[in-house]
């Protein structure tokens, strides 16, 4: 029982408790400044989370790609290299999935479904080791080709929907084969009709093997030796460039599997696309916020996807702009990520604490 205490009140499991805190204070201070009233938006916020098992699986549902594409950035970040371009990546796994649900006929689901999972994330992973076959070959930076190539895989994939996929006078591809659907809807009939999917448990899973892949495993080591050192790496007989390109592989697969499960699972049709989904710009912050470590990543997700699925709660119900909602995600955002400002506001709780422990 001690033992509990004592992780429940230690520094790192305080902190982000305190963090949160001071976001929706900061962001209850706007919204007193806008004239609205922060107690029935807050209120709003948490009804349309945790009002009814529809709300609770829809906010499950908005978590499940955050999960992925957070620990896409992560995987990436771990290994030395700043992958923006999860967002791409989860484009052409979402393209991917899609053209197998949509071509492939005659297979039973026990085929088809994984085919169409693995043939998504193969192409998310291609999609990232491109950027880092130009970095380890040609010395580019990763940070400007993964923001090219998020613009080349919006536009390819319409352009493949558009020749290949599209329904005619819709603006969409075909629906995919039930065989390849993902769906669970038997959970979906327990939740009120929420679309709940295999992707979740698939994210769950995705974490743990993130942790494996890193710290368990020989591959793993190298990859983080790369990161931390490329020369004291190469010294040691690693093979730099090779590692650069696994790295940023298997941090594709990641983001393209977010993709997948969004058309598998959710949708079951991609649409021609005036713009990104962003799923792979908030896997930036949700990285930022699990501080690049798997719990923390799937915590992180939890956050930001609850936070933005309860939004639209905020605005239904509290009648508070998206504006005002999206600056209270952002200050939760910002206060997580500067533990410093936190430890700040800390040192008086901790100070009595050292003060209790040496009388």
């Amino acid at each position: 029982m001690n033992k509990v205490a004592r992780i429940l009140t230690s520094e790192s499991a305080v902190n982000p408790i305190v963090a949160i805190i001071l976001g929706l204070i900061f962001g209850a201070l706007v919204m007193l400044v806008g004239g609205y009233n922060p107690i029935a938006a807050y209120s709003a916020l948490f009804s349309r989370i945790f009002g009814n098992s529809y709300d609770i699986g829809e906010s499950i549902r908005a978590i499940t790609p955050l999960i992925l594409t957070g620990l896409s950035v992560a995987f990436a970040f771990r290994t030395g290299l700043f992958n923006i371009g999860a967002e791409g990546q989860f484009i052409m796994g979402m393209t991917g999935a899609t053209f197998i649900g949509v071509k492939i006929h005659g297979l039973p689901w026990i085929v088809h479904a994984p085919l169409a999972v693995i043939v998504g994330a193969l192409v998310g992973g291609l999609w990232g080791a491109i950027a880092g076959y130009l970095k380890a070959k040609r010395g580019v930076n990763e940070v400007i080709t993964t923001i090219m190539l998020n613009w080349i895989a919006l536009f390819l994939s319409n352009y493949i929907i558009n020749q290949f996929l599209l329904e005619p006078k819709q603006q969409r591809s075909y629906m995919i084969q039930d065989s390849a659907s993902l769906s669970l809807a038997g959970l979906s009939d327990l939740m009120n009709h929420a679309r709940m999917h295999w992707g979740t448990v698939i994210a769950i899973l995705a974490a743990v093997a993130f942790y494996i892949i890193l710290w368990k495993t020989k591959q793993g080591y190298e990859l983080r030796a790369v990161g931390h050192n490329m020369d004291a790496a190469k010294y040691a007989g690693m093979n730099v460039n090779r590692n650069i390109i696994k790295a940023m592989f298997i941090s594709g697969i990641f983001a393209g599997l977010g993709g997948v499960f969004e058309v598998l699972g959710v949708f079951h049709y991609q649409v021609i696309a005036a713009g990104s989904p962003g799923y792979g710009f908030d896997g930036i912050a949700v990285s930022l916020l699990g501080a690049n470590n798997p719990l923390g990543i799937v915590l992180g997700a939890a956050l930001f996807g609850g936070l933005s699925y309860g939004s639209a709660g905020m605005s239904f119900g509290a009648d508070v702009p998206p504006e005002i909602i999206r600056i209270v995600i952002g200050s939760v955002i910002f206060f997580v990520a500067t533990q410093g400002i936190v430890k700040w506001v800390l040192i008086p709780f901790y100070s009595k604490r050292k003060k209790e422990r040496a009388s």
